[in-house]
């Protein structure tokens, strides 16, 4: 057997179930290909920054592929449609005769890897899947009943009820074995496949595995167990900081829970906060996964608890615009929008605090924020970025009820007391002091209007009574 592994969310040696089998299966070596599909990713919003995050961890992946004797060749479908003749005849070319994958969980990405698996059986070439992307197979965890489960809480019990009885969940596998010789040359990696401005910025996030791999050390050892103190505080490095790493796949959720929890002594629920609070977040990242498998409609713009797809919202286009700018008018909103549009990168809380802003002060329908901020992120992954836009603008499974709504300003003076963030990414208000800079509005008019800094767009009382009437009335 000649082995062709496909690379897709995935792009590591280390704990990479796909690949493991292909090396371990084939005896006459592996190939290993990635498809570039350039307008499918604009399709689907995939930021610049994040295209040129995959390019640089491709360029390191065919780097360490080719240590082990595996080259990583480039091939280009333009859609997801094209895919399954170009791997085909790929295949076929390089006398492959069993692909290997990982498997993804998108609607999109499910449907074209089902025609992928046609086309190849249809050819005699068999197909081999493998799970990767979580812990346990999406539709693995189920309630009693037999069906998804729609609240967090219920998943993460179950879910660490099964990682305790089966010990194999958290092991590791290893980096592929060198292969006796390599089967063609690797091809060159394209320096910005979606051919657009890159952020500057892209490039402090290093590309690789053993990048992947320090930042996960560095964090376990030096972070993690002020983590759940920390999480919070946007100006300081409070978290792991790995979403970029995980959603290429560079590094796998299983590495990561496995470290935590050999961190935690082996105690998944007992322990040290900071840590077990940690896990509980990767568990939510997989929660969301199986809702998108559970639920396809999440997939297509479509809200989790459809009597909310009734709600009118506003299509104010000026207020979405100085929302995406950081020109609200609320200190807190305007830096968390400015450090994602400078640096391709938000603070998890400030994602959260500016999607409800959006959501529910402004009253602006959620997706128009879903879709910004995946056209953004270097960490765009649809079931976390979905879930989460979800969860703030409750519509969405386990979401936050629709009457409690954050105050922005509250939370800047609670989560940024003394304003070193927002002076960070808002520096026309450097100079007020700590109990101004989170409300600039209840300054003097003659203060205030030395500000190069917009008025409010709402007031933030009305706005938050006008959104509990809306949905109210549902």
């Amino acid at each position: 057997m000649r082995a062709l592994m496909w690379f897709r969310a995935d792009l590591r040696l280390g704990d990479n179930p796909a690949l493991h089998e292909a090396t371990r299966r084939s005896e006459n070596g592996v190939v290993a290909v990635f498809v570039m599909c350039p307008a499918q990713w604009k399709l689907h919003d995939d930021a610049p920054v994040k295209i040129d995050f995959l390019a640089r961890n491709l360029r390191a992946l065919s780097a360490s592929l080719q240590e082990v004797n595996i080259a990583l060749r480039i091939l280009t479908a333009d859609l997801f449609e094209h895919v399954p003749d170009a791997l085909l005849k790929f295949a076929k070319s390089q006398k492959c005769n069993a692909l290997f994958f990982n498997d993804q969980y998108e609607f999109n990405e499910q449907r074209r890897d089902e025609q992928v698996v046609d086309t190849f059986e249809n050819a005699q070439i068999p197909c081999f899947r493998s799970t990767d992307q979580c812990i346990f197979e999406p539709g693995a965890i189920r309630t009693g009943k037999g069906s998804y489960y729609t609240v967090f809480t219920p998943f993460k019990n179950n879910w660490r009820n099964q990682v305790a009885t089966n010990v194999r969940a958290m092991a590791a596998l290893r980096s592929p074995r060198r292969q006796l010789q390599i089967v063609g040359m690797p091809d060159s990696i394209p320096s910005n496949p979606l051919d657009t401005p890159i952020a500057n910025a892209s490039r402090d996030w290093a590309a690789g595995e053993s990048a992947a791999q320090t930042r996960l050390t560095t964090f376990i050892d030096t972070r993690i167990h002020a983590y759940k103190r920390d999480r919070d505080i946007p100006s300081i490095e409070g978290t792991s900081m790995l979403s970029p790493y995980l959603t290429a796949g560079v590094l796998s959720v299983r590495q990561c829970a496995a470290a935590a929890i050999e961190a935690n002594d082996g105690q998944l629920d007992g322990g040290h906060e900071g840590i077990v609070q940690w896990i509980d977040e990767l568990v939510w990242r997989e929660f969301y996964k199986h809702i998108l498998v559970g639920f396809p409609r999440v997939s297509m713009h479509r809200a989790f608890k459809l009597e909310t797809e009734r709600l009118v919202w506003t299509d104010n286009d000026s207020q979405f615009e100085a929302w995406c700018h950081g020109q609200t008018g609320v200190p807190i909103v305007d830096a968390a929008m400015r450090q994602l549009t400078t640096t391709g990168w938000m603070h998890n809380r400030l994602r959260m605090i500016t999607a409800m802003y959006l959501s529910k002060n402004l009253f602006i329908d959620w997706r128009r924020g879903e879709r910004f901020f995946m056209q953004h992120l270097i960490d765009g992954d649809l079931a976390a970025n979905n879930g989460g836009w979800q969860w703030a603008a409750s519509t969405g499974t386990d979401a936050a009820p629709y009457f409690r709504i954050f105050n922005p300003v509250s939370q800047s003076k609670r989560l940024d007391p003394e304003g070193a963030f927002i002076r960070q990414f808002v520096p026309e208000l450097a100079d007020l002091d700590d109990s101004e800079i989170h409300d600039p509005s209840c300054l003097p008019s003659l203060v205030r209007s030395r500000l190069d800094y917009p008025e409010p767009l709402v007031d933030l009382s009305v706005s938050r009574k006008k959104a509990i009437d809306a949905f109210k009335a549902l």
